[in-house]
């Protein structure tokens, strides 16, 4: 993923052309950030620290503290040698460091927000970029009639315009201070079509780049402030990147056609090329060596907002039958073929798009739900739709096949309007039954048990505080649930899933415990803190294949893994800046992947021991031909034997 938010959030390695981003609140190479030096780079983020990185070694080698509520923006000097940082708003606070001595030289207070920093190419001054002026040197720019105007981003000059600062503003004013600190000359960013937020800026020797609304980036000459090009634009909105075969078609104009605005530009020098990130958190390069002739070097699409749902592909008994190879994700083609509704709003709209995915067993079909209550499946060979209802009133909040050994072939599919769909999918996704008991939102919906006991059970779990199992009945017109058993807890309950021996249910719940209850009987057997924090409530569980462990969010963002059998916490891990929305264990047990409202996907690798455990209690069994039905032979399992 990539979680660019401004300007500062995009930088370039002058010598080597590495380009780093941050995704979720760390940086990734491929973030605040700045990298002149071929092996260093510094981030910053709400953690009131800079940290140093060396790249090659990935290892932290300076972690530099003075800021007291967070740091907005950071710099490195040309020469490596220092660092200047600049704290939130309320912190007040411009520091340069002597990074490697870790000490503060120099310090400064600020009383507007600053939002980006830039310095000058000989090492002797900085100016930060704040909310209506610009300070040069330590003072103000004399703005004279601009002085109203609102300035998004800064950076000074290159080569024979070293002693020049250049600014834009959210209007599209391009401007040029001199080394007085005096409003050289101006210009408008608009040529045709009219531009009129402007977001960010870029210099080098022969180019000044502004990166502005609707996907346009304007090139200018550093000397004059002459106009020199407009770059291509990116895909539009809602084009299905992932089906267009001709490079042509990508660029071609559509009518009325909306563009994600381009919010970050870092410029490469050795090899002429210009990074652009979007606010549909999309990643171009481009070769601007000739301004009159520019070409695109790579792209990189990423999910553009939350990220609901991950599924991961079974394994599949028939490999002949397979459409991925196990433990893989769907492709990018799969996804953009669910993402229609996206075209018609702007990136991060929360009210379109997909909610919840579900794969079949099989590996045949992938199902999916969208925040208006649409449901879909595609064949995943072809990525034919197959099926769209609009089954629900509200968005689909879950979807769940039954498994194999269940002897039924269904589909359930609840939401917030209170309802659960059952379908046949052996039989064309034909409505078996409605089930309306619920008298809130459903959160979760699981099958459970094995048709060679005659017991096959659906659970239902939502913010009603209400668990509901019922017990399949066969006719000759199909399958229908009756209600066994109905359960009430004081909170509300947010996820479930069922280890595989299908006899344990594991509910995560608001007040952060995990309550474990038996399938058969619904009664409550085990509860245990499924968070290390003391604040906030489980958003998600997710069991491994095995049943050792169960993983847990939580909304301190944060990602825990306990002993289903002792409710030990096993490993706690941090890394999204937003919720985690969902996780799940690889079929190798090898890793376990989340995703989470900063967009990013994550792969966590799991320790060997970890990964040993887990797979000495698959291998038992498989061994006994299936899961287990007698409870004691669901034993503890002692990691690393």
């Amino acid at each position: 993923g990539i979680t660019v938010a401004g300007g500062r959030g995009l930088a370039c390695d002058p010598r080597s052309g590495l380009v780093a981003y941050p995704a979720g609140p760390g940086a990734r190479s491929g973030g605040p950030l700045a990298a002149p030096h071929p092996s260093l780079l510094p981030q910053s983020g709400h953690m009131p620290a800079v940290r140093v990185w060396d790249v090659a070694e990935r290892s932290q080698v300076a972690e530099l503290q003075e800021h007291k509520y967070g740091v907005a923006c950071v710099a490195f000097a040309p020469s490596a040698k220092y660092i200047v940082s600049v704290g939130y708003q309320h912190d007040m606070s411009i520091n340069v460091w002597a990074w490697k001595k870790n000490s503060v030289v120099a310090s400064n207070k600020v009383s507007s927000r600053v939002t980006a920093v830039s310095f000058s190419e000989d090492c002797s001054y900085f100016a930060p970029k704040v909310n209506a002026t610009v300070p040069l040197l330590g003072r103000s720019g004399l703005l004279g009639e601009l002085r109203n105007n609102l300035f998004t981003d800064v950076a000074c000059g290159r080569g024979r315009r070293a002693d020049s600062t250049f600014c834009i503003t959210a209007s599209g004013l391009l401007c040029q201070f001199s080394q007085r600190r005096l409003l050289d000359k101006w210009v408008e960013l608009r040529v045709s079509p009219p531009t009129t937020v402007a977001h960010c800026i870029s210099v080098s020797q022969d180019c000044i780049f502004c990166g502005c609304a609707d996907g346009t980036v304007r090139l200018f000459n550093p000397s004059n402030l002459h106009f020199l090009s407009t770059l291509p634009r990116p895909h539009a909105l809602g084009t299905d990147v992932a089906s267009v075969t001709e490079a042509s078609r990508l660029f071609s104009g559509v009518a009325n056609a909306k563009y994600p605005d381009t919010i970050a530009l870092t410029f490469d020098p050795t090899n002429q090329w210009l990074s652009c990130v979007y606010n549909d958190h999309s990643l171009y390069v481009w070769d601007v060596r000739d301004p009159k002739k520019v070409g695109k070097v790579y792209s990189a699409l990423y999910h553009s907002s939350c990220v609901w749902s991950v599924e991961v592909y079974p394994e599949v008994k028939d490999g002949s039958q397979a459409r991925l190879p196990p433990g893989n994700l769907p492709p990018p083609p799969s996804l953009s073929a669910l993402w229609g509704p996206r075209a018609d709003g702007p990136p991060g709209d929360t009210r379109l798009g997909i909610r919840s995915v579900c794969i079949s067993p099989n590996g045949q079909h992938l199902a999916s739900g969208d925040r208006v209550g649409t449901l879909r499946v595609h064949e995943l060979q072809s990525l034919s739709e197959m099926l769209r209802v609009e089954a629900h009133d509200s968005e689909i909040l879950c979807l769940e096949y039954s498994k194999p050994d269940t002897g039924l072939k269904l589909l359930a599919s609840a939401s917030r309007d209170r309802l659960i769909h059952v379908l046949d999918a052996g039989r064309q996704y034909s409505l078996q039954q409605t089930l309306d008991e619920h008298s809130s939102s459903i959160t979760a919906v699981k099958f459970a048990g094995d048709c060679r006991d005659g017991q096959v059970r659906m659970i239902s779990c939502g913010a009603d505080k209400s668990i509901y199992f019922r017990t399949a009945q066969k006719s000759g017109a199909g399958v229908q649930f009756t209600r066994t058993h109905h359960v009430v807890r004081k909170t509300t309950l947010y996820d479930m899933d069922v280890e595989p021996s299908w006899k344990y249910t594991a509910i995560g719940c608001q007040d952060r415990n995990i309550r474990i209850f038996n399938i058969s009987s619904g009664k409550q057997k085990k509860l245990f803190k499924g968070s290390q924090g003391e604040d906030g409530t489980l958003i998600k569980v997710q069991t491994d294949p095995s049943g050792v462990y169960i993983a847990t969010s939580c909304s301190d963002k944060n990602l825990s893994i306990f002993d289903f059998s002792s409710g030990e916490c096993v490993a706690t891990m941090f890394g999204h800046s937003e919720i985690v929305t969902g996780m799940k264990f690889s079929n190798d047990c090898r890793h376990l992947i989340s995703v989470s409202g900063d967009s990013c996907v994550f792969v966590w690798r799991l320790s060997s021991e970890m990964t040993i455990g887990m797979r000495q209690r698959l291998a038992e069994l498989r061994q006994r031909g299936g899961p287990p039905r007698d409870p004691r032979l669901r034993g503890r399992t002692t990691l690393g034997r």
